[in-house]
């Protein structure tokens, strides 16, 4: 059975590039390709320290032509870690490989509109999703469950205005609150699904679903201060 793309907790989707940048950004420049070999012989350990260094960060922010070099996994990681804080335990650290996977899928519009990439099927609206659920077999019901989690957290920490402007001013029946709602309801029901717990999902799907609200919020922190400031 195919794994879903977003089923993605620890640093194994950083790519050899990311690697590399990291360890070129990294404070401890000179070493010797054996001291390489062995410091990445401490993964993951090592490379959740990089993710968390300051120096990492400002090699991202302090020129965009180095976002070329590093995927977009490792962009959001990066970023996710300013605004979410330090004093993370191993299942914090878990959410945010969740969180800056499903950021690099749902930066395609494609993706964000599918339920798994590449089929022909997409949806725009939750009440489709929550409607093809109903009548999904067991595999498909998890997939949707996910994409409605994963579609109310990415709309409403990154395009709170969008959401906010539509209901108001286009008189659209769905305001921040909807989504909220959906979005904690529906990581839970992910959460407690069998292929949740095959995919190692389950703790986080209910960490996302119990603490919507200061993951939301993280994300509307990370699009004010480095996207939005960008554009």
């Amino acid at each position: 059975m195919t794994r879903p793309d977003f089923a993605v907790t620890d640093v194994h989707a950083l790519r050899n590039r990311d690697l590399r940048f990291l360890i070129e950004n990294f404070p401890e420049p000179g070493r010797s390709y054996t001291e390489i070999a062995e410091l990445f012989d401490r993964i993951p350990t090592t490379v959740e320290s990089m993710l968390d260094s300051e120096f990492v960060l400002r090699s991202i922010l302090d020129s965009r032509e180095l976002l070329l070099d590093v995927s977009p996994f490792l962009f959001f990681n990066v970023l996710l870690r300013r605004v979410l804080g330090s004093g993370r335990a191993p299942l914090d650290r878990r959410v945010i490989h969740y969180l800056a996977n499903l950021l690099s899928l749902f930066v395609r519009a494609d993706r964000l509109h599918r339920i798994a990439p590449h089929e022909r099927e997409h949806y725009v609206y939750l009440v489709e999703m929550i409607a093809a659920a109903a009548d999904a077999d067991a595999r498909r019901r998890f997939l949707l469950y996910s994409h409605i989690g994963n579609y109310s957290l990415y709309l409403t920490g990154l395009f709170p205005q969008w959401i906010e402007h539509r209901h108001r001013y286009r008189r659209r029946p769905v305001d921040m609150d909807y989504y909220v709602e959906f979005g904690r309801a529906y990581f839970e029901r992910a959460s407690g699904h069998p292929l949740a717990r095959e995919y190692r999902l389950d703790e986080v799907f209910l960490r996302l679903a119990l603490l919507f609200d200061h993951y939301q919020r993280a994300l509307n922190e990370l699009s004010r201060r480095y996207l939005q400031a960008a554009a």
